[in-house]
Parts: structure tokens; sequence; C-alpha cells
């Protein structure tokens, strides 16, 4: 059970919460003990999804790292401990906010030179099914997230690289307590039991799952981390475990096409963020490759065109009707403009067209009282609809990671290797010991079929060397002052996009405190099939209301993972997500 809210730096988490990770014979995340709910806010704070990863995050805090040394630090614990969603062969999308200007750096994975936009097409002409594409070789792309931290720390690092890889290699070596969450996600995936790397560190010799509490030491993600630590990237990206990743990707039954030329050669990109007024905030985001902030802004502006959603303080039938409606005029810009900048254009020339108020305006009034059918795509900046809508595909994994630090700079980090486990290949770095790491299927966020029906083709289609389109929201909220107020985001696939849309509505439009913010029933549309909510989020006469006005409805799990930090008088107070095991701490 997530005792709620958290008040930073005064949850015990393995029994001593605030204290520097030095680790016992093994370490173990243990549900946060009640706080004392008048501390004040603290000066300093980290949220991430494992405590372990958030005390490792502190640990560096405390020794004066920064908030990029800390992400760093939170990021080699999280591979560790929560390899089913984030790891260093992932990707990932990070604000950096130093008190002056927000920054935003690109670690999303690439293509390999040999793609093509019909490599997950069957010798028929059709895709192959997603669950083919996800399992294979082919759904690996270059990982980034490595390569994209190095730089950040070149830039804002306080500490030594070296020093902030020590808590994931302590762990790694004296051994961890499997969590509640990895058990359970563990024991669903079948293709894990078949890849001879992963089926022992993961399955006991009778083929089980080990168990909740089972002490697992992982050496060869402690010398992969040693050998990071001391030769920086090169340590990754060249070498014995280049070799390793790119001996399995093209071993697969299904073989990839990744090389060690194309490991060698990823480069890191540093972005304009995407930063938009709304009310009496200033939010800023990620722009493409990810659609998340670009679509979180549409839906937010669209709701404001809806007098019953901006007079709302909480939700109601009329307030949900106005966001599944918004929604899905959101997401049909989604399916049809947003892509990889480096290899598509922007709507007229400008991504800021997708937010225009008077475009906003003529697409608000699409909304009418009963549900529209699914939505098409508008014309921002008055472009021409020269490509294809990509079909919604599934999208999951992820992981968030957010930091203030105590010179007031902040990260929020959403990072991910797609899939639980990525692609369900695990290796060990070319050191011949037991465990390793999960290897990504970011390449499965392209669209798999490369054109539309029409043979027109998709923006999002395979290309060599392109970034696939994702739904990583990493957001940060600015007052109009320009004062940091809130640092957000989650993992979810595209879900993200609504989990933080709400988030934001509920702390900062209607004056929540931030766990209650987080703690709100979850809730989204995709411009296709069903609203969906979150088990027991609406009445039985909110369902009603909204089945009368022609929306199909389907109640579900939704597992969003918040990580959220929100400055209040006197420090930072902050959110974690009861429906997975994070936990904010600070000092």
């Amino acid at each position: 059970m997530h005792l709620t809210p958290f008040l930073i730096g005064m949850l015990a988490v393995a029994g001593a919460a605030a204290q520097p990770v030095e680790q016992p014979e093994a370490a173990t995340a243990r549900t946060a003990k009640p706080v004392d709910l008048t501390a004040p806010a603290q000066r300093v704070a980290v949220t991430a999804a494992n405590p372990l990863a958030a005390r490792a995050g502190l640990e560096i805090l405390r020794a004066g790292g920064s908030a990029v040394d800390a992400t760093v630090a939170v990021q080699a614990v999280l591979g560790l401990v929560e390899p089913q969603s984030s790891g260093i062969a992932g990707g990932a999308f990070l604000l950096h906010w130093d008190g002056r200007q927000v920054q935003s750096f690109d670690g999303r994975e690439t293509a390999p030179t040999a793609a093509t936009p019909e490599m997950f097409l069957k010798p028929d002409g059709k895709p192959m099914p997603m669950r083919d594409a996800v399992l294979s070789g082919l759904a690996t792309g270059v990982p980034g997230v490595l390569a994209m931290l190095a730089e950040a720390h070149r830039q804002h690092g306080q500490l030594p690289w070296s020093r902030l890889f020590e808590p994931a290699i302590a762990l790694a070596e004296q051994g961890f307590a499997i969590s509640p969450r990895l058990f359970e996600l563990a024991s669903g995936e079948a293709a894990l039991r078949v890849d001879p790397q992963a089926k022992p560190y993961f399955f006991d010799a009778a083929g089980n799952v080990k168990p909740v509490g089972t002490v697992l030491k992982n050496p060869a993600y402690a010398a992969v981390l040693r050998g990071i630590a001391k030769r920086g990237t090169a340590g990754f990206y060249e070498g014995p475990v280049a070799e390793d990743i790119v001996r399995r990707v093209k071993g697969h039954v299904r073989p990839g096409l990744l090389t060690a030329a194309d490991l060698a050669g990823y480069k890191s990109v540093q972005r304009a963020p995407l930063c938009n007024d709304w009310r009496s905030y200033r939010i800023c985001g990620f722009g493409p490759p990810t659609s998340g902030d670009l679509t979180l802004m549409q839906i937010l502006g669209l709701l404001d065109t809806q007098p019953k959603a901006v007079a709302a303080r909480g939700i109601s039938a009329d307030w949900m009707h106005a966001y599944a409606e918004s929604a899905k005029l959101a997401f049909a810009d989604r399916a049809q403009f947003i892509a990889d900048p480096a290899f598509v254009g922007a709507p007229g020339g400008d991504w800021q067209n997708l937010l225009a108020p008077d475009y906003l305006k003529e697409r608000g009034a699409l909304i009418g009282e009963r549900a529209m059918a699914p939505a098409t795509a508008g014309s921002p900046g008055g472009t021409r609809l020269a490509l294809a809508p990509q079909a919604e595909q599934l999208e999951a994994g992820t992981s968030q990671i957010s930091v203030v630090d105590a010179k007031g700079q902040a990260v929020s980090m959403t990072t991910s290797v797609e899939s639980a486990f990525g692609s369900r290949v695990m290796s060990d770095g070319g050191t011949g010991l037991a465990g390793g790491f999960m290897l990504n299927n970011q390449l499965t966020d392209f669209s798999l079929n490369p054109a539309g029906a029409d043979g027109r083709p998709v923006a999002n289609r395979v290309q060599a060397g392109k970034r696939p389109r994702s739904s990583m929201a990493p957001t940060m909220v600015f007052d109009r002052a320009g004062a940091l107020v809130m640092v957000a985001g989650s993992p979810g696939g595209p879900v993200i996009i609504h989990y933080v849309a709400k988030v934001i509505t509920g702390a900062l439009a209607w004056g929540l405190p931030v766990q209650q913010a987080v703690d709100l029933p979850n809730f989204g549309h995709f411009n296709g099939g069903s609203l969906i909510v979150e088990r027991g989020a609406l009445t039985t006469a909110q369902l009603a209301d909204l089945r009368g006005r022609g929306h199909a409805i389907a109640e579900t799990d939704l597992t969003s993972g918040l990580q959220v930090l929100m400055r209040v008088q006197g420090g930072w107070v902050g959110g974690a997500d009861p429906r997975r095991e994070g936990v904010v701490l600070g000092k």
C-alpha cells in the first residue's frame, strides 16, 4: 500500500530513506512508512519509480551533485531494479532547467543505417503481427540514453562521471530484493524463458519466476557499468559491450540490422524546447520526435475552448465529454503530422501552428453535445495532407525521473526500452557473467506499415537513421514571473499524454495538492474505439450520461507512473503514483 501525500524526505524506505546508499548484504524496496504530514517542504528532491533508485539519486544530491548527476545515478539503478521499463540500452528525453533557460536533450534511439520502410512487412506485403515485430532483432534501435546523459553531464554535472555509477554497481554486486512489480511482470513473459541470458536470471531451475524478496545479483551489469564509469560512453558504444549487443541482435531467430558502426556513430541531439502559455502558467515540453508536448498542449488548449470544461472543478460527465472530444482531435493531428523533424517537416513550417489560438478555436468548434466519429486531421498553417495518418499501435514500458537540486536546477526525464523488458533479449555485455541488461524494441514505435490505404507514405515510417515517434512527455511548468512550479512526467505509452494532462489539470486548474492530483482516476481517448477509464473512475450516473451522448466506454486498469515535484511555500513537495512502486525523497 502506498501512503499519500508523499512529503519529500520524510519517507522511510528500506529503513532509512534519507540516508546515503550504504547497502547491507541485500537491499530491498519496502513500502514507505507513515510520515509527519506537517513536515516542511524540502530543498532538494528526487522522485523515481523504485525506492532504491530514488535513494541513489538522493545520495548523489547529498554529496553535492547536480540534478543531472542524480538523474544518471537513478537511471543506472532503474536499469537494474526495474529492467522491464528502462535501461542503458534504451532511450530517453530529458528537459533541464538551469535557473535561466530550459534545454532539451534528445536521447531517442535511431534506426540502423540498413533499415528500410518495408522492414516490418511480411512477404505478402502486409505488416507482421506486432508481437512478432517486438520479439525480434529488427525491433532494436541504436540506444541513446547514455550518450545523451553524458552530454547533459558534460554541461551540467558537478560530480565525476564515475561517481554516479557507484550506487548501481554496489546494488548489482551485493544484490537487491525482487519487488512485487518486477515479479508480476516477469511472471507473464514467456519470451524471457527462451532467452539464454534472461532465463537463468529471472527464473529458477524449475522454470518458475524467482519469488518476491529473492536476492538478485547481477555481476554482468556491474562489470558493464564499471567499464562505462571508467571509459565513458566508449565503454558502451565500442568494444565488447557493443559487439555483444550486435551479436545478439543479429543472432535472433528474426535477425535485426544493427551494426557496430551504428552504435559507434550514435549522436544525441540538443533541441529547442517547446514552451507555450496556458492560463496563468507557461508549460515547457519536448517537441518532435516525441508527440507528447504538442498533443498534451492541444488537448489543454481545446478544453479551454469549451466553457463547461473551463468552469469545471473536478471530473464530471460534461468535463469528461469535452476531454474525450478534445483528445480525438489532438490524436488525429498526432497521427497525421508528428515524426522525426529531420525527416518530416512541421505543418506550415512551424510545429507551433498546431497550437495557434485560431486553429484551436476552429478545431474546438467541432466539439458538440454528442460524441463525434473518429476525427480527421486539420490543416494547421494551411498545410496540405500529403501524408497518410498512422494507425494507433501498442506502446508500453517506460519510467519517469524528476529531480530538483540545491541550486534550483531541475530535470524531468522520461526513459524507456519501449515494451515491458524491451525485445526480451538480455545482453551480458560480453562479460560472460550472469545477468546483464535488456535490449530495447523502440523501432516498433515506427509505423509497421509504411503507407496508408491510399498508398501515401506515413510520416512515422521507418527510415535509416530516423528516430521513431514517441509519446513521452517530460514537462516543466513555470509561473508568469518565470519561477519553476512543477516538474512532471509519466510512463504509459500513448496514455502518458493523458496522465500528464490529468495532473496538470488537477493541480493547477482545480487547485488539488499534488499527490491528490496524481491519485485522480486515469482516462484517455486515442481517436478510435472507446473512451478508456480506470475501473471505478466514474459513477454509474456519469457512465450512463456519457453513453447517452454516444461514447463507447471501456473500464480497465491504467497503471500510470506519474512522478511529480511541485513548488510550495518553503520548497518542494512531491507526488508519486500509488499504482507503481515509486517514492519521493529529499532533504
